[in-house]
This record gives C-alpha cells, sequence and structure tokens, in this order.
C-alpha cells in the first residue's frame, strides 16, 4: 500500500466521508489538544493519544483509536509515537505538549518516510522559543523586549542594577510559569543558581496578552488574534476577552515572521508603563485557550491542518471582540469503554 507516493505500512482505515484524513493529536488530557479534537470532529478521522488512560480527550473519540503513549521526554517517545501513527494509519501528527515539539519536528524525514505529515513548528523555530534570552536577543530588532539579563555571578555584580527593583526571574528554559517570581531584593538570589540558567527581566506593570499567530506553510502570517487575560489560575487564563487591537495584532504577527512560523503559535506580551506591548515568551503550539479565538471567528485549528492539506489561506482574516469565563466540563463513557485504552505500539490491524 502507499500513501503520497510512498510505501506505508498499518492497516487502511475507512475515512467515513471526512475530508482531512486521519489526524492524530497527542496530549489529549490538555486543553490544547481538546480544543483541536473538538475543531476536526466530523473533518477528519481522529486518533487521541496521551500517557493518561483518564485523559478526556480520549474519550472524544471511538475506542480503537484511543492510544497511551510515553511520555514527551522519554527516549522512546518519538519511534513510539511514529509506530503508533503508522499502525493508525494517520497521515498528520498534531502533538500539543510541550516536551514534545523538538523531538518530532528533529524526526520529520522519518514521519514523512511513511507518508506521514506533522504540524509543529521547525527545530530552528522551536530553539528560538525553547531558549529566552535567544528569543529575546533575536527578536529585539522586530519588537520591543524587555531589559534582560542572563543571572551570573557576574552580571549580578556589575548589571542588575540597571533593573530596579522590584524585577521578575524565570528560567531560560521552561513552560507553566515555574519558577518564576518577583524579587524585591537582590538578596533573594541567594538561593537561585547563577550559572545562566536563570534571567532576570524588568517588570513590566501593564495588561498581558496572549496573542494566537497562525501562519501557513509557506511562512505568511495569516491572523493575529489577542486576548487580554484577565483572571488566571495556576497559570492557566480563566476569564479574558479577544480585543481587536492593531498595534497588539502587528506586534504577534512581527514576532512570528521573525522567528518562521508555519502554523499555530501564541506569542505572550504585557504593556510597559507608556502602554507599549513588550515580548514576554512564545509558546510555539497550541494554546490551551485557543477556543475562546475560535469562538472569535477564527477556528485555527481546522484552517491549520487545512493549510497542511494545501488550501490557500488568506492573507488576513477577520475576528470578533468577544469575552469568557471558563469552567471545568465532563465527559460521560460506557463504563466499558472507561480507562481502556490501546497500547501504543499496536502491531495488529485497527478496525475501521
Amino acid at each position: 500500500m502507499t500513501k503520497n507516493g510512498r510505501p506505508v505500512s498499518g492497516p487502511h482505515i475507512r475515512r467515513d466521508g471526512t475530508d482531512l484524513g486521519v489526524v492524530l493529536v497527542t496530549g489529549a488530557g490538555g486543553a490544547a489538544a481538546v480544543t483541536v479534537l473538538r475543531s476536526l470532529t466530523g473533518r477528519a478521522d481522529l486518533v487521541a493519544a496521551d500517557i493518561d488512560p483518564f485523559a478526556a480527550g480520549l474519550y472524544l473519540v471511538p475506542p480503537q483509536r484511543r492510544v497511551l503513549i510515553p511520555r514527551g521526554d522519554d527516549p522512546a517517545f518519538v519511534s513510539t509515537l511514529l509506530q503508533c501513527a503508522i499502525d493508525q494509519g494517520a497521515d498528520l501528527v498534531v502533538p500539543t505538549v510541550d516536551t514534545e515539539l523538538r523531538g518530532v519536528s528533529a524526526a520529520r524525514a522519518e514521519f514523512a518516510a511513511h507518508g506521514i505529515d506533522l504540524l509543529v513548528e521547525e527545530v530552528r523555530t522551536l530553539d528560538l522559543c525553547l531558549d529566552k534570552l535567544r528569543l529575546m536577543r533575536h527578536c529585539a530588532l522586530t519588537v520591543r523586549v524587555p531589559l534582560t539579563i542572563e543571572l551570573t555571578v557576574e552580571s549580578v555584580a556589575t548589571e542588575l542594577a540597571v533593573l530596579g527593583t522590584p524585577f521578575i526571574i524565570k528560567p531560560r528554559q521552561g513552560a507553566g510559569g515555574r519558577g518564576f517570581a518577583i524579587i524585591h531584593d537582590p538578596d533573594e538570589l541567594r538561593h537561585i543558581p547563577l550559572d545562566g540558567s536563570y534571567l532576570a527581566q524588568e517588570l513590566l506593570p501593564g495588561d498581558e496578552f496572549s496573542i494566537d499567530v497562525l501562519g501557513s506553510p509557506d511562512g505568511r502570517i495569516v491572523a493575529a488574534v489577542p486576548r487580554r487575560r484577565d483572571k488566571i489560575d495556576s497559570g492557566i487564563a480563566v476569564a479574558g476577552r479577544t480585543m481587536a487591537d492593531p498595534a497588539l495584532e502587528a506586534f504577534g504577527r512581527g514576532v512570528a515572521a521573525a522567528i518562521g512560523v508555519v502554523g499555530v503559535v501564541n506569542v505572550q506580551a504585557k504593556l510597559d508603563r507608556e502602554g507599549e506591548p513588550s515580548l514576554l515568551e512564545v509558546n510555539a503550539r497550541f494554546p490551551g485557550t485557543m477556543s475562546l479565538t475560535q469562538a472569535a471567528g477564527i477556528d485555527m485549528p481546522l484552517l491549520a491542518v487545512q493549510a497542511r492539506r494545501g488550501r490557500t489561506l488568506p492573507d488576513t482574516m477577520p475576528f470578533r471582540e468577544i469575552g469568557v469565563v471558563r469552567h471545568w466540563t465532563e465527559v460521560t463513557v460506557p463504563i466499558e469503554e472507561y480507562a481502556v485504552i490501546l497500547p501504543a505500539a499496536l502491531r495488529d490491524a485497527v478496525p475501521g
């Protein structure tokens, strides 16, 4: 059997009238993956994967399309994911977890050899986003970035005073707000490693925004939707609104173009004392609050998948200003399906 002109192992799986093929989405327990799965329901034959048999997104797809995979930082993750995609007949894989992104992207040729495309940023883009100091230096000629100091014994002695107090610290690499702190006195740094693994930055006083940005495979930036984060709980925005702000839209587009975005990323910015946006970081994946951007009129997961399938996207896309408050919801499943998930390395044919 062949797919896209290449030999393919694994079973042939019926598409049941869908027009976007078989799409495997990882991180099914996260809000980002759930949003992607719901966006593609009825348009793609969906496979959901996670490390946890209780991940809610697994139960948004048929039982034979639920698989367990290792953690993204497991050495066997990429090879297991590839075999899982082959066994499920997937022709597109969408990783949604930070620790998965670079390894999957680096294996693009291995997936392509089996006719499997990837909706993930290129390695060079991910490397910029995963290293906050490199990101600041790279984007400094395009947008405003906060004053940033790499924390070393020397820099603390000679450069730190320029930030004033209070200032913030955060790991040079990492996600989810882990290691973030507001420092009111430099003496508080005595428990922080001064080996270049942490950054110190000026404390920006204004509102914080997340800008969802959609790029196309040819490198054009198609849409930028700013969202104001009005209430944060455990690092997750639980209330917010979209904002039609040309300056913020241009900011998001500028950052995305500078780092070479070809899919969906989330640019985080905060206003300085003059009301000018300044770059915080870029999450090079679908964000957990993507549902707000969808409700505003731009269904980025669907559009991104369509673009990977060859659809030409317009240069600009309008959206509405709306607000959202978030709450827990449930997925009810038959007891015979509860926590009964296929192993990742499925070798037998999967029923269509």
